[in-house]
């Protein structure tokens, strides 16, 4: 499969964003740990999940959805001796997330080295190194093996403050025995949301949205209903489609707590916004001019762990840029090959420098035309559909399951704002 997609054309309508997919995936590993059933709501519906769902059930899950985003779960069933499928393992980084909740649950978990885009190194380091500060033993190998007869709370330091690597010790501590304190802890509003979600089930936690969490463990976690919340990165995104297609489009149901690192860095972009209820309202239809820094000097848009600037939105900034009147540096800090998908855009009309892997000058605006594109990630597949979207003529966007393992239904999402957009099967092209 892939998109057809007729550039050139503003949109307009309000756009719902999904339940976070970057939370649901923790929290569906999360699930391991109840002894009474989960209700999910808001679960977005894509790739990653489903993936991560044919592992659960592997393990002895039951999982059905009951309603659009919503799923009704049990673990009351989960086996011992479980062992993940590694062709399915490889497909999505979230597998790694089962580790911690079933050495917690069983005492002993197997898993490959997990998969997921491949933007650059992702450690396992920091998820071990907690695991290990928590009472596991650990033979590194293929596939790795994790024991823990029964695993104790601990003072932890993370090495770095990785979302993943967090989750996983969270995971793994809410029924350890003792107190855990975990410091330099991921703080992104999917790791928040996951430690709501262990408390609706029944997990001591203090410090949620701090990177000092203290989470005092309880012998078993129970059941309970969660509401995942919406995906700050596809509010990110649509803010960067607004732009790049000049339309004026409203973003319905936004976390105002959730915002702000995004719109420092879309203000330097010169995006406009104002606010309609819960609604944000992008004013993307004028031209948008890049703000320079005091003095006139270029300004620069960089990543970071939250609250800076979010790494998924770096390659959605960046086609934005294209599309702005000035001059910006994308500075992209977290991972190494997050910007090899520039030339694509180059070919396609765009004014950027590649300085090196981390770093891109964006001139803009330029007019863009249709090209053969295709995905090598989601966010970077994500940038590229924007692209073609704003791009006068035809493109033809592939490797779509890409972007469809973080984009819920997106070219019917994106269609009902009036973008002319098509799911096509390769054969036919």
């Amino acid at each position: 499969m892939y998109y057809r997609i007729e550039g050139g054309h503003p949109l307009s309508g309000v756009f719902t964003p999904a339940g976070n997919k970057n939370a649901a995936l923790p929290i569906l590993a999360g699930v391991l740990l109840a002894r009474e059933p989960v209700r999910l709501e808001n679960v977005p519906r894509i790739r990653d999940v489903e993936t991560l769902l044919h592992l659960l059930e592997a393990l002895g899950v039951r999982a059905e959805w009951t309603a659009p985003g919503v799923l009704e779960l049990s673990a009351a069933g989960v086996h011992r001796d479980g062992y993940p499928d590694p062709e399915l393992s490889g497909r999505i980084r979230g597998s790694v997330l089962l580790a911690g909740p079933m050495l917690a649950r069983t005492g002993a978990f197997r898993f490959v080295q997990p998969g997921g885009d491949f933007i650059g190194r992702r450690r396992l380091d920091t998820h071990l190194l907690a695991l290990q500060a928590l009472g596991a033993t650990v033979e590194v190998g293929d596939p790795y093996l994790l024991r823990a007869p029964r695993l104790s709370g601990a003072s932890i330091f993370l090495d770095e403050p990785s979302v993943t690597g967090t989750e996983n010790a969270i995971l793994a501590a809410v029924t350890a025995k003792g107190t855990t304190e975990l410091r330099n802890a991921a703080t992104e509003p999917h790791v928040q949301d996951l430690c709501r979600f262990l408390a609706t089930l029944g997990a001591r936690i203090e410090g949620i949205g701090s990177p000092h969490l203290v989470i005092e463990g309880v012998e078993a976690l129970g059941g309970g209903t969660f509401r995942i919340g919406p995906d700050h990165i596809e509010t990110g995104s649509i803010i960067g489609l607004a732009v790049a297609t000049r339309s004026n489009l409203r973003i319905a149901q936004v976390d105002r707590t959730q915002f702000d690192p995004l719109r420092v860095g879309f203000q330097r972009l010169g995006v406009r916004f104002s606010w309609r209820d819960a609604d944000l309202v992008v004013h993307g239809a004028a031209e948008t001019e890049i703000q320079p820094d005091l003095g006139g000097q270029i300004p620069k848009i960089d990543d970071g762990p939250w609250p800076a600037f979010p790494a998924d939105l770096t390659s959605i900034a960046l086609v934005t840029a294209t599309q702005c009147r000035g001059t910006v540096l994308i500075h992209e800090k977290m991972f190494e090959s997050r910007m090899f998908f520039v030339d694509k855009v180059i070919a396609m009309g765009a004014r950027i420098v590649l300085c090196d892997p981390h770093r891109a000058v964006v001139v803009g605006p330029s007019p863009l035309r249709g090209a053969r594109l295709e995905s090598p990630d989601i966010r970077a597949g994500m940038a590229m559909l924007i692209a073609a979207l704003a791009a006068d003529g035809t493109s033809h966007v592939h490797n779509i399951g890409q972007i469809e393992r973080g984009y819920e239904s997106i070219h019917e999402r994106l269609g009902a704002l009036g973008a002319r957009i098509e799911r096509v099967a390769s054969e036919n092209r």
